[in-house]
């Protein structure tokens, strides 16, 4: 039995892992996929790679191409969730903000730097056409620090996924105000290079197996009262969700990879732009 190490966000889109490894499916071909959650998102897996603390993640697709760029040694090995993720742009229920035009120069909460509240702050700031050099930010780790940030006026607004927020805007916490749909594929696996060297083949292994639970995850009987029940969710919103939600099972493309580059750079985000061969590798 090989141990793997692997990370993610505590959401819905990574329920297919969870029954993967609930199933026995990796135990059956010789691996245990440990899985940690990790709250506080995309910037703290990024340190994890960094830190040869895992070796593998399930994370945003901005994120560590912009990690990669910066150093980061990873390569992405496939893409994960080809479709947009859905960023709500919230505020506290009693804020004075009513609409994206009262945000423009006011603070935002991010869970931390590198992190994709913080990158689709930016990606918002330009849809909206404000000074990106205006931007401030209030680093609250996790969405409870979101919370807590809004509520006693430390941030203005908090981006983050809108399916996962909606518990907080019906229980009357947060107000949402808008969407910021990601202009590219919203989750990749990413892979540590040390460890991709020497176990491609278990790498392999892994994404076959839960490429064969996404394909068919839609399908599997009352999976909406499933996600519902298990995040909290209306019923609705996850049937809403899971239309929306399309996962995939296929390597990056080099025109994908160029547009989100090209994005990044445009933002400043990133100050260089690497190539195809450094960040995407092929199993």
């Amino acid at each position: 039995m090989k141990t793997i190490r692997i990370l993610g966000v505590p959401e819905h889109f990574n329920l297919p892992w969870q029954m993967c490894i609930e199933n026995g499916e990796f135990e059956e071909i010789g691996i245990d996929l440990q899985w940690t959650d990790i709250p506080e998102g995309t910037g703290k897996m990024c340190q994890m790679l960094r830190d040869s603390e895992t070796d593998m993640a399930v994370i945003l697709t901005e994120g560590i191409v912009k990690d990669i760029v910066a150093g980061n040694d990873c390569s992405i090995v496939q893409v994960y969730v080809e479709s947009p993720l859905i960023w709500g742009i919230h505020v506290a229920a009693n804020s004075k903000h009513h609409s994206l035009p009262d945000l423009e120069n006011t603070k935002v909460a991010i869970s931390r730097y590198g992190s994709g509240s913080h990158l689709m702050a930016y990606v918002n700031a330009q849809n909206q056409k404000w000074t990106i050099d205006n931007l401030q930010f209030e680093i609250v780790n996790t969405i409870d620090g979101a919370v807590e940030a809004l509520t006693n006026g430390a941030a203005d607004y908090f981006m983050w996924e809108r399916f996962m927020t909606k518990p907080l805007v019906d229980k009357g916490i947060f107000r949402r105000i808008a969407d910021c749909p990601t202009p590219w594929p919203c989750f990749v696996i990413a892979v540590r290079n040390e460890f991709l060297e020497s176990s491609k083949q278990t790498v392999a292994l892994i994404l076959e197996t839960i490429n064969n639970t996404t394909i068919e995850f839609k399908d599997i009987p009352s999976i909406d009262r499933t996600l519902a029940s298990k995040y909290n969710q209306k019923l609705e919103d996850i049937q809403e969700w899971l239309s929306r939600t399309k996962w995939s099972q296929k390597p990056m493309d080099e025109k994908v990879l160029n547009n989100i580059q090209n994005q990044l750079f445009d933002l400043k985000i990133i100050d260089k732009k690497g190539t195809f061969a450094e960040i995407v590798k092929a199993i």
